[in-house]
């Protein structure tokens, strides 16, 4: 059995000690049990993610519930609801008749479509932000950059901390212009994960680190130019690093 980071005995150990602990939240038996659910559905979410991510289940290949269930040491419940999530990021595809399967990588016009579409609508939002800009959301941009991490390793569990910053930063972003069309348009996306699946290499995260604290220097000295030009030239360095690795 290989080891995605998911332990059946350890979910069961962690939801026990809930149990045993008066003090959590003063919740009764039954809340314990959704919570200790809950804690199962997480693991095993992150689990098929991790495989889906490091391509151990190939990219448009068919994902076997019974077998999942079967490695995991669980019921197919919390796989099918792993599943689910996974299909509402785009991660995973339901096939009527035939299950689920891994979507496939972006192809090359996909990837141009969606650099497109970030350039069309996120250095207009870094430049409305700067605009707007006030402390609250100064405290905000210095709060999420403080959770940036350099990536350990190029499988996703030593990445996954910046995939996971890099898509708050650039939601938050979206979220300063003060346009909620623009950030659940950038946010249905789910442009992350899937650039992220495509490739990475270990020259992209201390790159993409040193850029968001320049793009949030711009937008909190109230810069809207400087801003705006920060976040073109971080998504054209995105792009044609990808493109030079992966399609030429």
């Amino acid at each position: 059995m290989h080891d995605y980071g998911f332990h059946p005995a350890e979910v069961d150990r962690r939801g026990q000690g809930r149990d045993q602990d008066p003090e959590v939240l003063g919740v009764d038996t039954v809340d314990r049990r959704v919570l200790r659910r809950q804690m199962l559905a997480d693991d095993v979410y992150e689990a098929i993610k991790t495989m889906l991510m490091d391509h151990v289940i190939r990219p448009g290949g068919r994902i076997s519930i019974d077998g999942l269930a079967r490695e995991f040491q669980v019921s197919s419940t919390p796989v099918r609801e792993a599943l689910a999530r996974l299909e509402s990021e785009g991660l995973a595809v339901k096939e009527p008749l035939k299950g689920y399967r891994a979507t496939a990588l972006l192809t090359l016009d996909e990837f141009d479509d969606l650099y497109r579409f970030r350039l069309l609508i996120e250095p207009w939002a870094a430049r409305r932000a700067a605009e707007l800009i006030d402390d609250e959301g100064r405290h905000r941009l210095q709060a999420e950059l403080a959770t940036a991490v350099e990536p350990t390793s190029v499988d996703y569990a030593g990445y996954k901390s910046l995939t996971v910053h890099d898509s708050r930063f650039h939601t938050l972003i979206a979220a300063l212009s003060g346009s909620d069309q623009v950030r659940s348009a950038f946010e249905r996306t789910h442009c992350h994960l899937h650039i992220f699946r495509l490739h990475y290499d270990r020259d992209i995260g201390p790159e993409v680190l040193t850029e968001h604290h320049a793009l949030a220097a711009a937008i909190a000295s109230g810069n809207p130019t400087a801003a705006e030009s920060a976040m073109t030239t971080h998504l054209q360095n995105s792009m044609h690093h990808r493109l030079r690795k992966i399609y030429e």
